[in-house]
């Protein structure tokens, strides 16, 4: 075998696989629950832990960064070229709760290899997708023969995604001077499958609320009030109703303002992805596809607005029947949002259309949770392109491209930074995140590695 720089990532990285792997399985040990208080002091060990790893892979910088609930890692290092880009890489080390009772067909926090898999909490989401950059930017060195990467390298990794990242904007926006970065790489992500390596483009940003309607002060009977007092429940469900017009699209009067529309090349793009749709509705447990005319399904979960009913109630519930007039009803809602929406914007516009639909002698209290942002990379940008070429190599197929329905912290980087957004992950929907017998797929993590070598070295050429 030729001694190219792709072989010879591709043979460090196999040299020192199971040290690696060793390594991963000792930090999965640490159960670093974010949402159990009971488990703040492994939340703690587990950043501790990877900051003393990273000192150890050659970071010069390493430290610890307190916010208000649990520690985030923070880690730096220069490259002795002063024109170099800076790169800064996002996972978290926080992981999602787990017990054996809950179906694990081992302890989630005593990882074991069976079949080419390492099983346990955390294994993809995200320590292995985390870990796998310290390999990563091993085998870079050991291949360019670098003493230092090729870009300035500096890694942020959070300890509470998975409670839902309460203070991951503040800390952005508090330490922008030291995150600052020309492109950011997210490895909290996946691929299409394990034969069809994917780059994610972007993710949906978020808006939530919650409509309560209040109408008499208590419930009252309804043969002898019925017909002649407003009614919430009926108000309530009025105002679902006009949520979406007969086309499927979401019917609040300028929400679909600045909307990036897909083009004909994402479209082609989506169109070459291995979809099939009645594997997707057995995964979605579901016995039709719904949803905005004119679009396909993976263009409605990736790259369309869309208005859901998380849950709905009002009056009697339970067995039999109780004729009230309900005192209340609520509703809650979400709103998933694309490149071109903002959120602040479409609050107010969902809180006008609500107040406008509410009739007279029916009280409301309308009530927005913090919203996230979309996030978008165009799959022009240079740094796109390099990551391709980056998964290219070390895949040695075609990349395709993606896009995700969910949303997360990655856009308050975009947002307080101002820097484009890479997705890189090599997780598979098969995976299991959130759920028993996580696992994390071997070959693809040692893909990962060896992405991630070949990542610096495209970056830092396609900034020249």
């Amino acid at each position: 075998m030729s001694d190219t720089p792709d072989n010879a990532v591709r043979t460090y990285t196999e040299q020192h696989r199971a040290a690696f792997l060793d390594d991963l399985a000792a930090w999965l040990r640490i159960p670093s629950v974010s949402a159990q208080p009971e488990h703040d002091g492994d939340v703690r060990r587990s950043a501790e832990w990877l900051s003393a790893k990273l000192s150890e892979t050659g970071f010069p910088v390493t430290e610890i960064w307190e916010t208000p609930g649990a520690p985030a890692v923070f880690a730096e290092w220069p490259s002795d070229d002063p024109d170099a880009p800076v790169v800064l890489v996002y996972g978290h080390h926080d992981v999602q709760p787990a017990a054996r009772e809950d179906g694990w067909h081992s302890d989630p926090f005593e990882p074991v290899i069976r079949e080419g898999r390492m099983y346990g909490r955390g294994a993809a989401d995200d320590k292995g997708q985390v870990f796998f950059h310290t390999l990563g930017v091993r085998a870079h060195l050991a291949a360019t023969g670098r003493t230092t990467p090729a870009v300035h390298l500096k890694l942020l990794v959070e300890g509470e995604e998975e409670s839902g990242s309460p203070n991951f904007r503040a800390l952005a926006e508090q330490r922008a001077s030291r995150l600052a970065a020309d492109v950011v790489v997210v490895s909290d992500t996946g691929m299409w499958d394990e034969n069809t390596p994917t780059l994610c483009t972007g993710m949906r940003g978020l808006a939530e609320c919650e409509i309560q309607l209040y109408g008499p002060d208590q419930d009252i009977h309804s043969g002898s009030f019925g017909g002649a007092v407003p009614n919430p429940a009926t108000a309530l469900a009025r105002l679902v109703a006009a949520l979406h017009d007969d086309d499927g699209r979401v019917a609040v009067p300028g929400f679909y303002d600045g909307v990036a529309e897909l083009t004909d090349t994402e479209r082609a793009l989506f169109a070459e992805l291995p979809f099939d749709e009645d594997a997707w509705l057995r995964t979605a447990a579901s016995h039709a596809t719904a949803g905005e005319a004119g679009h396909t399904t993976l263009e409605r979960v990736w790259a369309r607005p869309t208005a859901e009913v998380n849950g709905i109630g009002g009056g009697y519930q339970g067995a039999g029947s109780k004729t009230v007039i309900p005192s209340s009803a609520l509703v809650k809602l979400s709103f998933r949002l694309v490149a071109g929406q903002d959120p602040d914007r479409v609050q107010t516009l969902v809180r006008g259309w609500a107040e406008d639909r509410i009739p007279a002698g029916i009280r409301h209290r309308i009530t927005f949770s913090p919203a996230t942002r979309p996030c978008l990379t165009p799959l022009d940008h240079p740094a796109l392109r390099a990551a391709a070429r980056a998964m290219g190599r070390a895949f040695g197929k075609k990349v395709l491209f993606t896009r995700e329905g969910g949303s997360g912290p990655a856009a308050d980087l975009q947002d307080v930074l101002g820097a484009p957004v890479l997705f890189l992950g090599i997780s598979v929907p098969s995976d299991g995140w959130h759920g028993p017998d996580e696992k994390v797929e071997l070959d693809l993590l040692l893909k990962g590695v060896e992405t991630s070598a070949h990542l610096w070295d495209e970056l830092a050429a396609a900034n020249r």
